[in-house]
């Protein structure tokens, strides 16, 4: 700071051959400021030879600079300069031959303009060259303003900007300093307006020539060199001159400066070993892994580096995966790695996630990232360039739906095959048709699968290929449960209340029509082999399941009780039924075009469900979570605030959309498919710091069949089905006896057992 860190005389002039060198004044003001004015009645190489000293220190500073110079064009001018400074070895520089004088410059000249260089680069100087007027004289004044932000220091006149002038003649110059008191804050305005008057085109008695040659020519021929390379000169030249015969006081002066120079040096290198440290790959919490997931990857490892982990929602494992390519980069000093994902919303997410880590060059293969072929194509490059022995880095993040396009495809599998990491998020996608089809042509050896639930319902044959593709044949590579996470305190606690939802007799009476039909592909307590037929009866019976009309009174109910107890309904998910297709139906959570499609039956019944909450009062904000909305991220922001208190949703919930402030979940969709309920449970029991327990409410729709009708048998199996989802819930509750008390009817009336 100039107030601060430059030392001042107390007249405040400084003067040759004294303890106090003008010299100095230049190169401390200059190492001490943000901001400097220059006006130069001259552009010569004296001047710039004293204004070298400090001026990279100026640019660490964050310097910006304005200039205004003369253009010296006639031969009576150059003579009256002369002759002025008849003492002086002056070289002049004509602006209108640049080329010429950059041939001829010292060291120290050639320091002053690659400085100069990076200012134009960076756009912090503005130059203004003038010719004086015919009959005006020369612009002969030599004055500016040093600024720190805080403080200004102004200077007028009566020093020379030559060699001579600043070491050698009885020159003098006086600062004007603004903490000095009112006549010096004047004195610093009159220095400024007159600056200004002439830097801004207010200035009659100049003519003002274009300036963009000068700019282009200075950029054009001195070296783009960085900060620190401008620092590394400046300390060499300063200690050149040092080595001079001069007077003890200018030696003083330059070794201050050469000191400043070096502490910034100094400062620079520590900050690049600090980003270093702080850019590395690294664990993003200071605790490090948790020892469950230290044990993931140790069993992973052991495991020749395949595996498939089988772990609860909300226990980690996307951090548990990408600790696995952590342990990689640190004993091999590289990532590489592809991760598939079901949805975009969750390509964003593990971005962030590796964001978190370090991980860079991280590219996203979907629908929304328009130039990720040009990315994929300069990585691929870079491997064949680089040869198989490189350290190069990059994660590429891509959907399902993209990754089993035919051209992304072939992008993606050339990549090194033992080098890779490919891990699969939501890895029961892997076992769907589509990507059953290409397994086999995945080429990488390092493979991790993830999900809560891995398993496809009803398909054995795809659960094994899942099983030897991620080497695990005997069993999962790692398992962690729901129940442990709980127990130690990874998920939080919930209560869980079923609530039994009755079919209207209108109902009752079409539900019975279909499961006389029904019935006939039903035996040995299953359904026969799926055909078109048993599939629209699944899919009419699922529809009078899904619009049951008491289960909107029962879902009115719970709202309104909330209401009434919290006042609000913030932190509220639902899950509204889909209607899509039935849960025995092979269904991928992608398509084509990477999103879920919702037909116009589910969109009425997401709408109804809506409604309802909107209706409980005109406070409570709801909004839709569907998958063809634009501003998810932003409503998942605006639920985490609490600025949206309802989120009502379908399938979009499902898949690793993380939502931990979410406190009570009502599930309006009957779901027999073990996948969707254990994710939809563990999204509801993440942990956040302001929720301590989260609340379940599900809706369980009974239909009452008479014992003697033929289709009871049915009923029973499909009612078990429908429990199993209950007894699930209810086992890890701290409430399990009210579910027993909400469903004892059920269960004698079928002869269910619950545990």
């Amino acid at each position: 700071m100039l107030k601060s860190d430059v030392i001042w005389p107390n007249s405040r002039r400084f003067k040759s051959r004294t303890e106090w060198e003008p010299l100095g004044f230049f190169s401390e003001a200059l190492c001490n400021s943000t901001q400097f004015d220059l006006k130069l009645g001259f552009f010569s190489s004296s001047a710039i030879n004293v204004l070298a000293d400090g001026f990279a220190a100026f640019l660490y500073n964050g310097g910006k600079m304005r200039m205004i110079i003369n253009d010296i064009l006639s031969t009576e001018d150059k003579r009256a300069i002369i002759v002025a400074d008849s003492c002086d070895d002056v070289d002049y520089f004509n602006l209108q031959d640049l080329g010429g004088m950059s041939d001829t410059l010292s060291k120290r000249n050639q320091h002053f303009f690659e400085c100069l260089a990076w200012l134009i680069r960076h756009n912090r100087i503005e130059i203004k060259v003038v010719v004086p007027k015919a009959g005006e004289g020369i612009a002969h004044s030599k004055c500016g303003v040093f600024f720190d932000g805080l403080n200004r220091v102004a200077f007028d006149g009566s020093c020379n900007f030559s060699k001579t002038a600043l070491i050698a003649n009885i020159e003098s110059i006086t600062a004007f300093c603004d903490w000095d008191g009112q006549s010096d804050v004047c004195r610093i305005k009159d220095v400024v307006d007159d600056f200004e008057r002439t830097f801004f085109g207010n200035d009659e008695s100049v003519t003002y020539l274009d300036t963009d040659h000068i700019r282009t020519h200075i950029t054009d021929t001195y070296k783009n060199k960085d900060i620190q390379e401008l620092l590394a000169d400046e300390a060499q030249l300063i200690n050149d001159r040092l080595e001079n015969d001069l007077p003890k006081t200018v030696t003083a002066f330059l070794g201050r400066a050469k000191n400043k120079v070096k502490s910034i040096i100094e400062r620079i290198h520590q900050n690049e070993i600090q980003r270093g440290k702080e850019a590395a790959p690294r664990f993003p919490y200071s605790q490090g892994p948790r020892e469950y997931q230290h044990l993931a990857f140790e069993n992973w490892k052991a495991n020749k580096q395949k595996g498939l982990f089988a772990m609860a929602t909300g226990t980690g494992k996307t951090i548990t995966s990408l600790n696995c390519l952590l342990e990689i980069y640190k004993r091999c000093g590289y990532y590489k790695a592809i991760i598939l994902v079901p949805t975009i919303t969750l390509v964003g997410q593990w971005e962030e996630e590796c964001k978190k880590f370090n991980f860079r060059n991280v590219i996203r293969v979907c629908s929304k990232n328009s130039k990720w072929a040009e990315q994929i194509e300069t990585i691929t490059l870079s491997e064949r360039l680089k040869g198989s022995d490189n350290n190069l880095s990059y994660i590429i993040i891509s959907t399902y739906a993209s990754f089993i396009k035919d051209k992304v495809f072939k992008s993606l599998s050339v990549f090194p095959k033992t080098k890779l990491l490919l891990i699969a998020d939501e890895a029961h996608n892997m076992g769907s048709r589509r990507m059953l089809n290409i397994l086999d042509g995945i080429p990488y050896l390092r493979r991790i699968g993830l999900s809560a639930t891995p398993e496809r319902q009803f398909e054995e044959e795809a659960n094994q290929t899942l099983y030897h593709f991620f080497g695990a044949e005997n069993g999962f590579t790692y398992e962690y449960s729901m129940q442990e996470a709980i127990d130690k305190g990874v998920l939080c606690r919930y209560y869980y209340y079923p609530h039994v939802v009755r079919l209207t007799m209108s109902e009752m009476e079409e539900y019975m029509r279909i499961s006389v039909q029904l019935a006939k592909f039903f035996n040995n307590n299953h359904f026969a082999d799926s055909n078109e037929i048993l599939t629209a009866l699944l899919l009419k019976r699922k529809r009078i399941i899904h619009k049951a009309e008491n289960k909107l009174e029962v879902f009115r109910n719970i709202l309104e009780q909330r209401f009434q107890e919290k006042g609000n309904l913030k932190y509220t998910l639902v899950y509204v039924p889909e209607g899509l297709k039935p849960d025995t139906a092979d269904a991928d959570v992608y398509d084509d075009t990477d999103q879920l499609q919702d037909d116009d039956y589910s969109e009425k019944l997401i709408n109804e469900y809506t409604a309802v909450v909107s209706g409980i009062d005109s406070k409570v904000t709801v909004r839709k979570f569907t998958s063809g909305i634009k501003e998810r991220e932003e409503l998942l922001k605006g639920f985490a605030d609490g600025n949206i208190e309802v989120l009502t949703s379908m399938k979009c919930l499902d898949e690793g959309v993380d939502v931990p402030r979410s406190e009570l979940a009502i599930f309006c969709a009957s779901t027999g498919n073990p996948r969707q309920f254990i994710q939809r449970r563990g999204r509801i029991l993440r942990k956040h710091p302001d929720k301590h327990m989260a609340v379940i409410h599900d809706l369980v729709v009974a239909p009452e069949v008479n014992i003697g009708e033929g289709s009871y048998a049915m009923e029973r199996s499909l009612m078990a089905t429908e429990l199993r989802r209950v007894r699930n819930f209810s086992l890890l509750s701290e409430n399990s006896d009210d579910t027993i008390n909400e469903l004892e009817d059920i269960m004698n009336y079928y002869n269910l057992s619950l545990f």
